[in-house]
């Protein structure tokens, strides 16, 4: 059968058209868009829901909110109806994915994976809908595979074609080790396609290769290729780097409410629509109509406020959100959180720096010294500016900078 005649002739109508641009938005590319069309045609034509597939490799226990990107974007096609199909790579992890590696990445253990991988997918049903998920792990049909099918597998690509993958190239070319079996990495992150038959698979521009991989195979098998959609990469609290645990620039889905809150209120106010469109559940329109009335005069801190209460009742409660924005206020206006550590200390008189040490607020005697330098020290809401200050038994809340609070009692 013509693999191409499959996706045509189907009526294109304003509910496709609706359903491309809930696909398109925020993304960075869509290969090929005509075809992603007559899919979405072709289901609203037959009433059969179009298989969705995200493939994540679980490298590390927790994920952040830069990975909830195309999670987002799942969870809207998710509620179009369309099959999703989160897929963990526990097989393709023992591999490593050299996507955008200047060196091999050490293969993880079994252990580590499996551990990863209950994490990830607790985390990611926070945003996806888990009574309309499908779950499946790539060791389902990558170990029955066998050294015979992975050898035909090979034979489906050409050493030329993969040395044009971009970190491939620059590593050959400045002589820098490439090992055979990182090849096997895009191969079996392709043939996951053809096992899924999979109509579109998403991920970040950095995995661009690998998801054109995927249609490639899925041709060599006789399959209909999938379409790719890839998603940017969010840039961190620094408005610069992409969101990274190493850039210390992120937002972890599992922080406290109160610190994920604060987070989002700090980053700046371009970042913000961007943050909007890629993280947000509101329509187009409701974050245009925002945008316009910041431009005509309001706060853009009440828009900032709105996506910081969204963000964390997502991954948190609607009332963690609300007590998260009061604490947040409650600080901002010199106020004491109604809940903060208690911590009893022996030795009064005691020293400032020391008390900050040993009630956990400074690392160090030295850091305590520079805090209070800075003006960032508050003893019972006074700002503390002698180094040399000794404090006599009794209760204090000391504050350092806008988010540390302990009351501490001194005998």
């Amino acid at each position: 059968m013509n693999q191409a005649a499959a996706v045509t002739n189907h009526p294109v109508t304003d509910r496709v058209r609706e359903a491309l641009a809930v696909t398109l938005r925020g993304c960075d590319e869509l290969i090929p868009q005509d075809a992603w069309v007559q899919k979405l045609a072709r289901s609203e034509a037959t009433g059969v829901p179009l298989r969705i597939k995200l493939g994540l490799d679980p490298t590390a226990p927790d994920i952040h909110i830069g990975h909830t990107v195309v999670l987002n974007k799942m969870r809207q096609l998710q509620d179009l109806g369309h099959t999703v199909i989160f897929l963990i790579g526990d097989f393709t992890s023992m591999i490593g994915d050299p996507s955008g590696r200047n060196s091999t990445r050490p293969p993880l253990t079994a252990e580590q994976i499996k551990v990863n991988a209950e994490t990830y997918y607790k985390q990611a049903s926070l945003v996806l809908d888990p009574a309309k998920t499908e779950i499946r792990y790539n060791s389902e049909w990558s170990d029955p595979l066998g050294a015979r099918g992975m050898i035909q597998l090979a034979a489906k690509y050409t050493v030329a074609r993969m040395m044009e993958r971009d970190d491939f190239h620059k590593r050959f070319t400045t002589n820098q080790s490439i090992s055979v079996h990182e090849f096997l990495y895009p191969l079996m992150q392709g043939y996951d396609s053809v096992a899924l038959k999979s109509d579109l698979e998403l991920g970040g521009t950095d995995q661009k290769f690998n998801l054109l991989m995927g249609r490639h195979l899925q041709q060599e098998y006789g399959q209909e290729p999938q379409c790719i959609l890839t998603m940017p990469l969010l840039e961190g609290l620094d408005g610069v780097d992409k969101m990274s645990k190493s850039k210390n620039n992120y937002i972890g889905i599992s922080e406290e409410p109160n610190t994920m809150f604060a987070k989002v209120l700090s980053i700046s106010d371009t970042l913000m629509w961007r943050w909007y469109t890629l993280l947000s559940f509101k329509s187009e329109a409701e974050i245009a109509a925002l945008k316009a009335e910041v431009e005509g005069g309001r706060n853009p801190k009440d828009a900032k406020v709105a996506l910081a209460k969204e963000i964390t009742a997502r991954f948190h409660s609607a009332a963690a959100a609300d007590a998260a924005e009061q604490d947040f206020n409650n600080r901002s206006k010199g106020g004491v959180p109604d809940e903060i550590p208690e911590v009893s200390l022996s030795g009064a008189p005691m020293g400032i720096g020391a008390l900050l040490k040993a009630a956990g607020l400074a690392p160090s005697g030295s850091e305590a010294n520079r805090l209070i330098d800075g003006g960032g020290v508050r003893v019972d809401s006074s700002v503390v500016s002698d180094k040399g200050l000794k404090l006599a038994a009794g209760t204090y809340v000391v504050q350092v900078g806008k988010r540390k609070f302990a009351r501490v009692t001194l005998g």
